[in-house]
């Protein structure tokens, strides 16, 4: 059995030949220019690129280091050339509602232009309208006005005076209004004098005050209805004069821009502020008040309302923009309100609003971690609300919280950007089963794989991708040697003979180290023999735990025995991970059979030390026991099975076949060869199945036996189905090549228990018997014993 069942050597790891390589470095062969093994993820990215309907935004699933942001950059970069320049995007000022402010779209590229347009056409109008008031015409005009009005008004006071000298009162003028002053014997009385009148003449006089007050009242009335149309017609005027100035200018302008109605709408809005306030054109500057030991702010006219607030400008972008937001803050993403602080206040004003990436991205394509985005508050939230809506809403987070001061609410922008998420598959499901509407904004999933066929076109490509690393990283070039090390260094990364791995990451690592090292030994290319060296020395910055612990089987604190043939007692392999590097070690599974009714205890499951894989790999335990012994008569057993100098926490069903075959050597008394370690699981039809880093337990144990000293008796038994997974080190290779240690696979624990007692395991007849000198026969016998005893002490018992 044995030899039926070992592998050779050419099963234990695949070589990349080098002379598939035609060339003499990869500096000699063309960059890669495509994407590799990422068929599905490549289709799904085309398709929502290209779907236009709402919610078709996508999210980007995979494992680190596939290289998912760098494909998805330039699928997405070389699809927005072909896409036509989205508009730009200003903040203008609402005259109608400060505290809502307008964006506009201008043009492509012509946001700074009509900024600076905006701008100049301030300045010229602060210049020009002065001057146009100055002039001459326009004094003359303004003369005009004021003396036809002023003649009205002379008339009208020239009327209340002869009204008034009818009844012996004149009215003197003043300048808190008119006074009315008796006239006797034609001359006017001071207040004594009219105290020294007959009471009957001061009577009359009064009545000649009060009638003649009444016309006063009456004349100031007419007087101010022509004040008021002397203004009107005054500011008529310089409505007129103004808007001649102005309306050129502005009309200029509009032609430029005769197909935006957003900004013809706005210069309208320009033109009604400019008439309305044109005495802040003219108005002169006035001393600056002020108090000792303090200077007040000065009270000039702002302009600052014609200003624009470039939020976007796309000027000498070519196609669609595609941002990338590495921090997804809420700020970030949606854009910000600044504030200023200005004598012990905060204020804020149109001018300060500032556009986030999902603005800067409309149009185009936005591109985030999800991982990022969920740890930012309000951002995933506010994200599905946009994309649902269509419409960006810049505001303010702490005002919309309640938190201080008010502040502007500019209107919303309407929205049309594709959002690319990138996340593990964890959050992708989380998502999908928790939040109601995440499957209704994000309906493509593109799925990265982290490894692809191996074949001789994958290859050729590895090859290539190494030519395009070492051209965009400045490294220097492969070696076919060099090549053929990476390959198998891909194939071992996910333990396949048939595949390769597809997280570029960690290879772009070995790659760039490899360069350190050659380099440092002044070579010019790099071959397989830096290759190599760049993997061990990255082992080695990581290995220490996985030293000290191998330490503890070289020095006996962990007892392991690789020599000896003993009964119920089997060395497993176990896998540790310590953050990328991973390493596998041998552990002894003892078991020990005895009369009861408990079935299997696993010493680890009542010691709470065991996961739930673990626990159902020993319970299926039970049901082979039952499926192979207790066909006839029922069992009446009891097995505790123990991972000795275990303290810490196992799981993984790994090592049931392992338990299993510690169990039978129990029943059957026969002892297993201890040289020979076992790992695979096993169902309760016998059947070993595979396990996960098979190279990494193969490779644990063979470390140990080369220091306790390698017999040709050890070896490992692993499950035949992991066969495919064997990329053995170069060590294990070369005791294999020389009969020091073995490997062997078996698919059932039938073969498996051979090779470990050298005893076969037996057949059963018609009637379920095992023949003699088997290793079943001798279990059964001993579960026959069990039985016949516990039925025996039942009857002494009852008859007691």
């Amino acid at each position: 059995m044995k030899k039926k069942c070992k592998l050779q050597v050419a099963d234990l790891r695949c070589l990349c030949d080098p002379k598939v390589f035609n060339f003499n470095n990869t500096s000699e062969i063309e960059p890669l220019d495509e994407v590799i093994g990422q068929e599905r993820a490549v289709h799904a990215i085309d398709f929502g690129l290209n779907m236009m309907s709402p919610g078709y935004n996508i999210f980007v699933t995979g494992i680190e280091g596939t290289g998912k942001s760098t494909i998805i950059k330039d699928i997405v970069t070389q699809h927005a050339k072909t896409l036509p320049t989205p508009v730009d995007w200003c903040m203008v000022n609402n005259f109608k509602d400060e505290y809502h402010p307008k964006a506009i779209s201008i043009p492509t590229g012509k946001a700074i232009t009509f900024c600076r347009t905006m701008n100049k056409l301030i300045d010229d109008l602060r210049k020009e309208l002065p001057k146009t008031f100055e002039h001459e015409s326009y004094q003359e005009r303004q003369s005009e006005i004021q003396k036809k009005y002023t003649d009205q008004q002379k008339k009208i006071f020239k009327k209340l005076e002869k009204a008034a000298e009818s009844k012996n009162i004149k009215i003197n003028r003043t300048k808190t209004g008119y006074q009315t002053i008796p006239i006797v014997k034609e001359k006017p009385i001071s207040p004594e004098e009219f105290l020294a009148l007959p009471k009957r003449k001061q009577a009359e006089i009064e009545e000649n005050i009060s009638t003649v007050q009444s016309e006063i009242d009456i004349t100031i009335r007419e007087i101010n209805k022509v004040n008021h149309k002397l203004n009107s017609r005054i500011e008529k005027l310089m409505e007129e004069d103004t808007l001649f100035v102005v309306k050129h200018r502005i009309d200029h302008i509009r032609d430029a821009y005769q197909k935006n109605e957003d900004v013809l709408n706005y210069l309208d809005d320009v033109q009604a502020d400019i008439l309305e306030n044109v005495k802040d054109f003219i108005a002169s500057p006035e001393s600056q008040p002020s108090l000792e030991g303090l200077i007040l702010p000065s009270s000039k006219p702002s302009f600052q309302r014609y200003e624009i607030n470039v939020l976007v400008d796309q000027k000498g972008l070519q196609g669609a923009p595609v941002i990338f937001e590495t921090n997804p803050t809420y700020q970030n993403v949606f854009g910000q309100i600044e504030k200023r602080a200005h004598m012990g206040t905060i204020t804020t004003d149109f001018t300060m609003v500032q556009a986030g990436s999902l603005l800067k991205a409309n149009g185009g394509y936005l591109i985030m971690e999800i991982e990022s985005v969920l740890m930012n508050p309000f951002v995933w939230e506010a994200l599905k609300r946009a994309l649902q809506n269509k419409l960006l809403a810049i505001e303010d987070m702490a005002s919309g919280l309640g938190y201080g001061t008010s502040s502007l609410r500019p209107e919303p922008i309407p929205l049309e950007v594709k959002v690319i998420l990138m996340g593990s598959y964890h959050l992708f499901h989380m998502l999908q089963n928790h939040d109601s509407k995440f499957n209704k904004i994000f309906k493509v999933r593109a799925d990265f794989d982290y490894e692809v066929k191996k074949n001789d076109n994958t290859v050729q490509l590895y090859a290539r991708f190494i030519s395009r690393a070492c051209k965009e990283e400045n490294l220097l070039p492969l070696t076919p040697k060099g090549v053929s090390a990476i390959v198998e260094y891909g194939e071992k990364y996910i333990a396949s003979k048939n595949k390769l791995s597809l997280r570029f990451g960690p290879i772009m690592g070995i790659l760039k180290e490899a360069d350190y090292w050659a380099r440092k030994k002044r070579s010019k290319k790099v071959t397989d023999k830096h290759v190599v060296q760049a993997f061990n020395e990255y082992r080695f910055r990581y290995n220490l735990y996985e030293e000290k612990m191998h330490e503890s089987y070289v020095d006996n604190t962990i007892m392991i025995d690789v020599e000896s043939d003993v009964v119920g007692q089997v060395n497993a392999l176990s896998v540790y991970q310590i953050g990328d590097i991973s390493f596998g070690r041998p552990a002894k599974i003892t078991a020990e059979t005895y009369m009861g009714k408990q079935g299997v205890i696993n010493i680890e499951r009542e010691a709470k030390l065991s996961g739930k894989t673990h626990d159902k790999g020993v319970l299926i335990l039970s049901g082979y026991l039952g499926r192979t012994f207790a066909q006839s008569y029922p069992l009446s057993l009891s097995t505790s099975v123990a991972f000795e100098q275990s303290y810490g926490g196992i799981d993984g069903d790994s090592a049931s076949s392992t338990e299993l075959y510690a169990i039978l050597s129990s029943l059957s008394g026969i002892p297993i060869h201890q040289g020979i370690a076992v790992t695979g699981s096993v169902n309760q039809k016998g059947q070993i199945q595979a396990i996960g880093g098979v190279n990494q337990k193969i490779e644990g144990f063979f470390d140990v036996c080369k220091e306790k000293g390698l017999t040709g008796k050890q070896g490992v038994l692993i499950p035949q189905a992991n066969i495919k997974n064997l990329m053995l080190k170069k060590d294990v290779i070369d005791a294999v090549k020389k009969r020091k240690f073995h490997v062997y696979q078996v698919a059932t624990v039938e073969e498996g228990i051979e090779i470990l007692t050298g005893v076969p395991a037996g057949s059963p007849d018609e009637e379920g018997l095992y023949p003699k000198g088997t290793v079943y026969h001798r279990a059964q016998e001993k579960l026959k014993k069990y039985l016949e005893r516990s039925i025996q002490i039942k009857n002494e018992f009852e008859e007691k």
